[in-house]
């Protein structure tokens, strides 16, 4: 059958307009079911109280529920991979952290790769550790520690909460940037950690600073500097480790990622949704109680974010030589 010039012109418009339909309504309607927001690690902590404080947010703004997941393991490699092997429909996130892009290095044969297999949606939020020793140790100040450090080499031992973590990662950050040698002692979590900090076991941490709060302001632990390029908002008169090691920064870090190849639609109403609840007083106040600093990103910015931190911290571990536990 022969048809008319201009008919065939407009039947082949339309049909080429087809496949684009889906992804227009996608993005129109979407959620239309509940959204699974997957968390890597325990119920409890930052992570699973950010992705809820968050997850209320979309949830009113989007119509539907997020219903945060913990899907723990291998160092939250578990919860990872099922991300990775969810439909690519805006149906299932995840909350992707420091320790995530620590273990692209960490671990040697992962069945997926961050860059590869996850698509950014947006940062949320970014806070740093602060470095601290007890009011008896000698040294006052981060030249006094480095000074005391150089002069005593592997008398100094540093806890973290455990091998691989980003409170393991940032103290050997600083025995690289800084020259000394240290001692690392982990612990079964961050919460022993600190007990043996206190108990005089070890002499330093770089702890979240939300958790040495108490014990600074009780007096129990002497802050020594924040590891932020910036100073802390809460420990306002507390320097940056990076004033004397030129180029230290470490923080804990929180963002949102989806399985590569969700539309890029959803992944931008997501991201515009989630920027509007960051810019939000009240939610901004409440993320500030974690001692998160709000992080809105475009979805190529986090991407780059996070590309540079796997970067950093791959450095880190192989000049330390970490292997996971």
């Amino acid at each position: 059958m022969n048809l008319p010039r201009r008919r065939f012109l407009e039947l082949a418009a339309a049909a080429a307009a087809l496949p684009t339909l889906p992804r227009i309504a996608s993005a129109l309607d979407y959620p239309t079911r509940p959204v699974r927001w997957i968390i890597t690690v325990a119920p409890g902590g930052t992570a699973d109280i950010l992705a809820r404080l968050m997850g209320a947010w979309l949830s009113e703004r989007l119509g539907k529920p997020f219903i945060v997941e913990s899907r723990p393991g291998a160092g939250g490699n578990v919860g990872t991979e099922a991300v990775v092997r969810a439909a690519p429909d805006g149906y299932t996130l995840h909350l992707t952290a420091t320790g995530h892009a620590i273990n692209t290095t960490l671990y040697k044969n992962l069945d997926f790769n961050l860059d590869r297999d996850l698509a950014p949606v947006a940062g949320l939020i970014r806070g740093p550790f602060v470095m601290v020793v007890l009011p008896s140790f000698p040294a006052k100040t981060v030249p006094e520690f480095i000074a005391y450090a150089k002069a005593n080499p592997g008398v100094i031992n540093f806890g973290s909460g455990g091998v691989g973590l980003a409170t393991h990662v940032a103290g050997e950050l600083f025995k690289m940037q800084a020259g000394v040698n240290m001692v690392h002692v982990p612990y079964r979590g961050q919460g022993p950690a600190m007990t043996g900090l206190l108990g005089g076991q070890v002499q330093v941490m770089f702890d979240p600073i939300v958790s040495s709060l108490p014990n600074i302001h009780g007096g129990r632990l002497q802050p020594l500097a924040v590891t932020t390029a910036t100073r802390s908002d809460v420990l306002p008169d507390v320097p940056p480790i990076g004033d004397y090691v030129p180029g230290y920064e470490a923080s804990v870090w929180f963002g949102t990622s989806a399985p590569r190849n969700t539309p890029a639609d959803i992944l931008d109403k997501l991201n515009k949704e989630t920027n509007a609840g960051l810019a939000d007083p009240a939610l901004k106040a409440r993320l500030m109680d974690l001692g998160g600093i709000p992080m809105p990103m475009s979805p190529p910015e986090f991407g780059k974010f996070i590309a540079d931190e796997t970067e950093k911290w791959a450095k880190v571990i192989k000049f330390a030589n970490i292997k996971p536990e």
